[in-house]
């Protein structure tokens, strides 16, 4: 195992934990749309308690993917998190409210009632996946950061001398100024429409409700249509910008088409986009049309990692700068420049032989709370409900 496989390989996993997140954003999508889908005081509790089984697994994903990104590439976890710090503090300020929300929205002595924290469910549903589809779509579009190694070899007295910083935002939004680019919100909102979807295909699954189940049918056009328009036109803006190349020596460049090149030289990831999207759209189209088809979920979740997983991969290999600076070109983040050392990444190799394990529990639990269908009937007599 050389070197460079290591990053490519770490890269991969941080990638793939990346895209988790984005199908497992369906917890939000539903929320979002628990009014609207569940109509009745009983129906938006039959929601709930359909997200409240995966909710965990949404906030543990976000965490490990926070924890994949510090071991392998320890300069992005400083840079980003350290300085864009505004974003990320209030994509966790989201998740948090949303555990508080499920928790407490029906507990005894709740003085400010359950609407409240239900309000706190449908923001949450709205906000995360709007955050968070803002953050990715920076490995785009770039972020106004500084990245100064040499501090760390200056002496006291000189430039920087004596000081452990070596990455600071450029100025005093740390973050929040991404939002201002309209890209970064067009990505955003696909993402909230995204989830939208699949959270809808999620419930008319697990959920045994006939008036949820036509609810859903409907709602899953007026998410589908904005989802596929603002995807569409994102990835078209992809293709056709200049993107951030470097050379073999590290030196950052502009390099027109740089995307499309890259999907073009890794042909692999074109069919992985292309496969991805076909079953979205399948599921989507299936549902829709056929009234008695409901296992949309589980072709547009696969095809959700798929497609994610080829664009953030595209923004890494293939002499790609994954996370762009646009206050200073030279201080951008490849995989070379920013990841752990060779033992780290060779140790941790060792340690992901268990994900396969761990996936295995994952798809076992959730077969488990999965087996019967959720109904009106479970929902009265069971003890332990949202």
């Amino acid at each position: 195992m050389s070197y460079s496989f290591l990053q490519h390989y770490w890269c991969f996993i941080v990638a793939l934990l990346g895209a988790l997140l984005v199908f497992l954003l369906f917890v939000q999508g539903a929320n979002s749309l628990a009014r609207s889908l569940g109509y009745t005081e009983e129906g938006r509790r039959l929601v709930y308690n359909s997200t409240g089984r995966k909710w965990e697994l949404t906030f543990t994903t976000l965490v490990t993917f926070g924890g994949a990104f510090f071991a392998s590439y320890p300069l992005f976890y400083s840079t980003s998190f350290g300085g864009a710090y505004w974003l990320w503090m209030a994509i966790l300020f989201t998740f948090v409210v949303q555990a508080v929300s499920y928790e407490f929205q029906n507990k005894i002595g709740n003085i400010v009632g359950p609407r409240t924290f239900q309000f706190c469910l449908t923001l949450n549903g709205i906000l995360g996946p709007l955050l968070l589809g803002g953050a990715v779509a920076t490995f785009f579009e770039g972020s106004n950061f500084i990245v100064a190694k040499e501090n760390l070899l200056a002496l006291p007295g000189e430039a920087g001398g004596g000081s452990v910083v070596i990455s600071s935002w450029a100025n005093a939004s740390h973050g929040l100024d991404a939002l201002l680019n309209p890209w970064v919100l067009v990505l955003g909102f696909a993402v909230v429409f995204l989830a939208r979807v699949l959270g809808i295909l999620y419930v008319m699954n697990n959920v045994d409700d006939e008036d949820i189940r036509s609810r859903g049918s409907v709602r899953l056009v007026g998410a589908a249509v904005p989802f596929v328009v603002l995807f569409v036109a994102y990835l078209v803006h992809v293709l056709t910008k200049d993107g951030f190349a470097y050379t073999d020596e590290g030196l950052i460049y502009m390099e027109p088409y740089k995307y499309l090149h890259n999907f073009i030289d890794m042909w692999y990831l074109s069919v992985l986009l292309l496969v991805g999207v076909v079953l979205v759209l399948f599921g989507i189209g299936k549902t829709i049309v056929s009234k008695n088809y409901i296992g949309g979920i589980w072709p547009a979740g696969i095809g959700t990692v798929l497609t994610v997983l080829a664009l953030l991969l595209c923004t890494a290999w293939n002499h790609t700068a994954y996370y762009p600076s646009t206050a200073d070109l030279q201080s951008s983040l490849t995989m070379v420049n920013s990841c752990s050392s060779e033992f780290t990444l060779r140790t941790m190799f060792y340690v992901s032989l268990l994900i396969p394990f761990v996936l295995a529990y994952i798809i076992y639990a959730w077969r488990a709370m999965d087996s019967k269908k959720l109904d009106r009937k479970e929902l009265a007599e069971s003890h332990h409900t949202y």
